[in-house]
């Protein structure tokens, strides 16, 4: 069975990646989901945010007394600059270059910014110290009600604009699902420069601590049922982008769902909550059990499988669009939802 495919143009001995998340955090942590069977490794996001408010603190923490001298009114040392990265982005470029020189596979870094400025000078940073591609994490919640989606979508699209300006690697874009175009986001991303896209950032939602009686951050892992929003726009945009390739993130608990996106028409099916469940060793599970659902299918390739089941080839697109909605409210009936 030939597992082999590309991914932003990088040859991968299977469609299995383990996406960003604590394990991969450190060189320890992405040589165990190497020796698992992870064919790429996502890095945790660099939050550039993070990087400024280090920067300012350890500002902060040397000028310490300095209003008590007169002779130094503007501080002992001249104000921090972007070219001090801190030692958190320290670490992320220093992780690339160990990985460039030690681990097997390719090993992306992730990157979400705040300013323009930021996204450029870091995903440079990122490419000098040997990053393969770099994976542009846009996290953004559009809470401004005074910003409209077309301001949302320019903003995207201006953010990989500009580091595509100044990176010659690979670039992909991780997208939210709340855009009320998703395809036509896509398509202006891919003709302004994206190699791939991940298909979709899950958004933590808040939870309402009535003990504190405030509100608190959340952090469950997915489930399979999740899969099914990233599931249909991946076999819509299938055959459609001009070859950039597609990463489906979100929901995937077994081999089954695997099999599933890579007949929707993924070239990657990206997993973090069922390695955080049941170990880097589940990847074996993951990688082996599509081997066996590609077998049982007949196929002779992955490749020969991927978009089997897209919008454009399973002979009933009708399950991509409107008409799916008419039909799962006629099928209805009480008593055939399980509680």
């Amino acid at each position: 069975m030939d597992m082999r495919c590309r991914y932003l143009g990088l040859s991968l001995e299977h469609p299995v990646v383990a996406s960003a998340s604590p394990l991969s955090g450190t060189l320890d942590g992405i040589r165990r989901l190497e020796d698992a069977g992870a064919a790429a490794v996502i890095m945790p996001s660099l939050f550039e945010e993070r990087i400024v408010q280090e920067r300012e603190a350890l500002h902060g923490l040397a000028e310490v007394g300095a209003e008590s001298h007169a002779e130094v009114p503007g501080g002992y040392f001249p104000p921090t600059s972007m070219s001090r990265i801190g030692m958190g982005g320290e670490q992320t470029l220093e992780l690339i270059r160990r990985t460039r020189e030690s681990c097997g596979i390719p090993v992306i870094p992730s990157l979400n910014g705040v300013t323009t400025r930021g996204w450029i000078h870091y995903a440079t940073l990122m490419e000098q110290a040997g990053a393969p591609a770099i994976e542009l994490n846009v996290y953004y919640v559009a809470a401004d009600l005074n910003e409209t989606g077309a301001e949302v979508e320019n903003r995207v699209e201006g953010i990989l604009t500009s580091v595509r300006r100044e990176v010659a690697v690979p670039v992909s874009v991780k997208l939210g699902p709340y855009y009320s175009a998703p395809g036509n986001v896509a398509r202006r991303l891919v003709t302004a420069g994206a190699e791939g896209l991940v298909l979709f950032n899950r958004f933590y939602q808040p939870e309402i601590d009535l003990q504190a009686m405030r509100a608190l951050p959340t952090l469950d892992l997915s489930t399979a049922s999740e899969a099914r929003l990233p599931l249909r726009w991946i076999g819509i945009l299938y055959g459609t982008l001009d070859q950039a390739s597609l990463a489906a993130s979100t929901g995937v608990e077994g081999p089954e769902d695997v099999m599933k996106y890579i007949l929707a028409g993924a070239d990657v099916v990206m997993t973090t909550s069922s390695l955080l469940r049941y170990g880097p060793q589940h990847l074996t599970t993951l990688v082996s059990g599509l081997r066996a659902f590609l077998e049982v299918g007949g196929y002779e390739s992955v490749a020969h499988a991927r978009g089997a089941l897209s919008h454009r080839d399973c002979g009933s697109p009708a399950a991509y669009e409107r008409a799916n909605y008419l039909q799962v409210l006629d099928s209805f009936r009480p008593g055939t939802v399980a509680p």
